[in-house]
């Protein structure tokens, strides 16, 4: 049995490291957000044999990872919360997972554990599971510290973590991690929103310059679903989820493996766990003048998509763009539908999740909005209203005014971002020039 399966946890409070000892090199796992038993909602119309596949796909990223911590011999696996996609965990979820660790605990790789706002320690169903040996889950009263020894008795690294006791957690939790002066390689476990990330909830918000002088080499980071690299020495990381949930998550994901050499230079590399790939690919429509083009360029806009996802399954959201004159052929009833539904016949393993127009008729809107009458006039309105926030939204209220007193249907509206908005506004304009335009200046001929 190697180092790294010999490896074996002492959990203390006190450095029992020898004084001039040097530092051993080491390798670690560092994953976030796997999101076990996610529901994968608004997958409509796809077949039961892939909807499956796509249920059980967090679970076979977890298996990847525990084959990715045996093939890499690594010596601990670090999770830095949000382990479950809700705090009512499923039974089956908690199950997996207790395998996964028993599998890496079988190797002697010991695992840290934090929760996050997903998964609280203190909110939801817990199941009474027996953990392995050689796990550690971090409470959530205050920061706690653990060592990691290997087989000779000497120690490996200092870990720090601390749980999330309930999902809504708004403090700064850095403050309670320690420089302890000890000369270990100090990895900090933290599921947090660093400098306000939008897309995410603003949970155990902190700045990225709270995380530096804390004596802390590494911080693994969990949350933020996008894997990104904040600062090196100290590292501040960000694995991003382990597989991607919509199709915002798109391209590959998974987990850092990061070796740590003799003199605490730390080189973390990604490695992908997902099975499932969400893609997005764009179709235009310059320079297509048969139905036949258009059905091959849309055939190739797929098999890109499927190609970027590097032998995976893939969920593919494509959208055609441009102007042309197949944006006339589009705008048939039915059109659309009748292109998806030819490509899903052809994706085999992978999805079609979408196929959006957002082609517009052969003109020059910028001509037609200098122009008088009433076209014209509406275009310059449209764009005058879309580029003045206050204005758009007194706009948005008078037009939008039913929808907003149904129950149902105001949050269509009220949830949309300024993106989704944006483009709402300049659909409502293709329309209008197809409506409104001559034929000749279209290419509208029926």
């Amino acid at each position: 049995m190697g180092e790294a399966a010999s490896a074996f946890l002492a959990f203390t409070s006190r450095d029992k490291r020898k004084e001039g000892m040097d530092m051993r090199s080491f390798r670690f796992i560092h994953a976030a957000d796997l999101h076990l038993d996610c529901p994968f909602k608004g997958l409509t119309g796809l077949p039961e044999r892939l909807r499956s596949d796509i249920r059980d796909s967090t679970f076979a990223a977890l298996d990847r990872l525990v084959e990715l911590a045996l093939r890499e011999r690594v010596h601990f696996v670090l999770f830095a919360g949000d382990i479950y996609e809700a705090k009512d965990r499923s039974l089956r979820a908690q199950l997996r997972f207790q395998q996964a660790l028993e599998a890496l605990a079988a190797e002697g790789i010991p695992a840290f554990i934090i929760h996050g706002n997903h998964d609280p320690l203190l909110e939801g169903y817990t199941a009474k599971l027996r953990l392995p040996g050689g796990v550690r889950v971090f409470g959530c009263e205050a920061v706690e510290s653990a060592l990691v020894y290997a087989e000779d008795g000497q120690p490996l690294a200092r870990i720090s973590g601390i749980s999330f006791d309930r999902a809504a957690v708004t403090d700064n939790l850095t403050p309670g991690y320690a420089n302890w002066g000890d000369g270990l390689f100090h990895i900090g476990l933290l599921h947090t929103n660093v400098d306000g990330d939008g897309e995410h909830g603003n949970y155990a918000p902190c700045r990225l310059a709270d995380l530096l002088g804390r004596g802390v080499d590494y911080w693994a980071l969990g949350h933020i679903h996008t894997r990104r690299i904040l600062h090196e020495r100290p590292w501040v990381v960000y694995p991003g989820n382990v597989q991607g949930r919509h199709i915002r998550e798109t391209g590959a994901r998974g987990c850092y493996v990061v070796r740590v050499s003799e003199q605490g230079e730390a080189e973390p590399t990604f490695h992908a766990l997902d099975v499932w790939r969400w893609e997005e690919g764009e179709v235009p429509i310059e320079g297509l003048d048969s139905e036949q083009q258009l059905k091959e360029a849309l055939e190739d806009a797929l098999f890109a998509a499927r190609e970027r996802s590097e032998g995976r399954s893939a969920i593919v959201r494509l959208t055609l763009t441009g102007r042309g004159p197949m944006h006339a052929v589009l705008r048939r009833a039915g059109a659309l539908a009748e292109l998806a539904s030819m490509l899903r016949e052809q994706a085999g393993d992978s999805w079609l999740e979408s196929l959006t127009d957002r082609t517009g008729a052969p003109v020059d809107p910028e001509k037609l909005a200098a122009q008088s009458g009433f076209l014209g006039e509406l275009l310059r309105l449209s764009r005058e209203t879309a580029g003045d926030r206050e204005r758009f939204d007194v706009f948005a209220k008078e037009a939008l005014g039913p929808l907003a007193a149904h129950p149902a249907l105001a949050s269509i509206w009220t949830d949309c971002t300024e993106e989704e908005r944006q483009a709402m506004m300049k659909e409502a304009e293709e329309l209008a020039i197809d409506l409104l335009a001559s034929g000749a200046e279209t290419g509208w001929n029926g």
